[in-house]
């Protein structure tokens, strides 16, 4: 391998499958410590690949926003302006880590040599006609895992270990408190994931009376903001989170006691950070879709299963650091 090479790693979203792939993009700079790694990222999740270390730079697109006004000249312009730095940057390897049509089209304006999942090992196999090469990985595999593996089946390594995210929490947030806290994490994409808020109310009172923790209740959009300003009003201790970014989010995960939360992006980032973490699942397999259990980190719950207050809290005194 050459004194540097450019390496494009192209997935683009969602929050947890981009924390999904810290520990590959780990493992790779360990043997490869001369790799110039770029990451191509959708723009409201960028901030989540400039947090890992071994990331040189972050280009953005916004599919997301771009498909809504298709039409608008502006659009086409910053598509144009994406497609012209990908083209323009020399790249020696672009691996497409996701495997779909979304990710694999603008991974393909690079005009560099492009690889990524073959047919049986994605969702999408028309994805893999625009590969010049593929690798079977397992699907039955978890996702961080299957990305270990298809980074080191294209650099010629073998996985070791268990994964390592290697991304360090961010600053403290200025607007919290002194104190331990722990952070309830209630929000999520659909209602069937989410936890009752009598179940919440319940830990809550548990966590203040047996350790005395302040309770931090972040939120994301309106509903989850008023549902956080119920479950405050619920509990002692409780403080709903001002509006965060994710690298304030870092922040506050990274610094907490503990961190108990449904299916949601932030909990795989409270995993990466190595706290006592409780992941609580109603509607999805956490064989899945779940954090990485560590002595710090473990699942709860199933489709169809809804865990008990009891069960949540002994499973979070379970966790290192929580003793």
């Amino acid at each position: 391998m050459r004194a540097m090479m450019n390496v494009l790693i192209v997935r683009t979203s969602s929050m947890g499958d981009l924390i999904h792939t810290w520990p590959a993009i780990t493992e790779l700079k360990t043997h490869y410590p001369n790799l110039r790694i770029s990451w191509l990222a959708e723009e409201n999740f960028a901030d989540i690949a400039r947090l890992h270390p071994a990331v040189d730079d972050v280009i953005t697109l916004a599919w997301r926003r771009w498909r809504k006004q298709l039409l608008s000249p502006a659009t086409w312009a910053e598509m144009k302006a994406v497609r012209q730095q990908l083209r323009t940057t020399p790249w020696d390897l672009v691996v497409d880590c996701q495997g779909l049509l979304k990710s694999a089209v603008p991974a393909k304006f690079s005009c560099a040599p492009l690889t990524g999942y073959d047919r049986h090992s994605i969702r999408e196999p028309l994805a893999c006609l625009l590969y010049d090469k593929t690798h079977r990985v397992d699907w039955s595999l978890s996702a961080v895992e299957r990305c270990r593996l298809l980074l080191a089946k294209v650099f010629g390594y073998q996985p070791e270990g268990s994964p390592r995210f290697g991304v360090p929490a961010a600053a403290r947030p200025d607007w919290l408190a002194q104190g331990e806290y722990a952070v309830l994490l209630h929000a999520t994409s659909r209602a069937s994931k989410e936890w009752p808020e009598q179940h919440w109310i319940a830990l809550g009172e548990q966590l203040v009376a047996a350790h005395g923790l302040q309770l931090i209740i972040p939120w994301g959009n309106a509903a989850e903001q008023q549902r956080a300003e119920r479950l405050a009003a619920a509990m002692p201790q409780a403080v709903v989170a001002p509006r965060m970014n994710l690298i304030e989010a870092c922040g506050l995960l990274g610094h907490a006691r503990a961190v108990i939360g449904v299916d949601t992006g932030l909990c795989h980032l409270a995993n990466a950070l190595n706290v006592p973490l409780v992941a609580i699942y109603t509607d999805t397999d956490p064989g899945k879709t779940g954090v990485v259990e560590t002595p710090w980190a473990t699942n709860l719950g199933n489709i169809g299963q809804c865990p008990t207050v009891d069960a949540v809290y002994q499973a979070l005194l379970a966790r290192k650091d929580m003793q």
